[in-house]
């Protein structure tokens, strides 16, 4: 499903980084480990590397890995793309600063759990993780996201989820999406800003 969605001249989410990611700029400082789940076409990871971070950005989509690899390629920055699964992906413990998880609500309830332990295993001491997605509340709107309401986030579940973790920002909102054509119009979103203890 994911090849064909990718398998097109654009980008279907567009090149450019995401909004949510762009606001926490200031956790982003070269240097940094980072690893982008479930990336995609590379818009957010070559965003990472462009403000200097070593970043490793995992798919399933051999599809928007080549993307993904054009678009570092045309901005001049170097990403170790990694073709997995993420039920397969390996979380090794304690290897990167920032986890970046922008728009990965495909996984059902219990593998979104492995999912957000394994993302928090791999962060190392002091690392954050940016989860970014959508409420329930996107059911009402065509801008994206599955039409599943187990698969979407309440701050209730996240607070649950990432209860070990220094909560510095959850909140939900209501935004107009723009990102390539996959995203358009309003919706409900969420993001978590979550920092794992030393």
């Amino acid at each position: 499903m994911w090849d064909q969605r990718f398998d097109r001249d654009d980008y279907f989410y567009g090149t450019e980084p995401s909004r949510f990611l762009v606001a926490q700029r200031a956790l982003l400082r070269p240097g940094l480990r980072a690893l982008a789940v479930a990336e995609g076409e590379g818009r957010n990871a070559v965003y990472l590397a462009e403000r200097g971070l070593e970043v490793t950005a995992m798919d399933s989509s051999r599809v928007a890995l080549a993307k993904a690899q054009r678009l570092a390629q045309e901005r001049g920055v170097e990403v170790d793309l990694q073709h997995a699964d993420l039920q397969h992906w390996r979380w090794t413990p304690e290897t990167y600063d920032l986890v970046v998880a922008i728009f990965i609500q495909f996984a059902e309830p219990a593998l979104r759990a492995d999912l957000f332990a394994g993302m928090q295993r791999t962060l190392a001491p002091g690392g954050v993780l940016l989860l970014h997605g959508f409420t329930p509340a996107q059911l009402a709107y065509r801008s994206g996201g599955p039409p599943c309401a187990e698969q979407l986030y309440t701050p209730e579940l996240l607070r649950e989820a990432f209860a070990g973790m220094e909560i510095l920002r959850l909140a939900d909102y209501a935004f107009e999406l723009q990102e390539g054509s996959g995203h358009v119009g309003q919706a409900a979103l969420i993001d978590l800003v979550a920092r794992k203890p030393l």
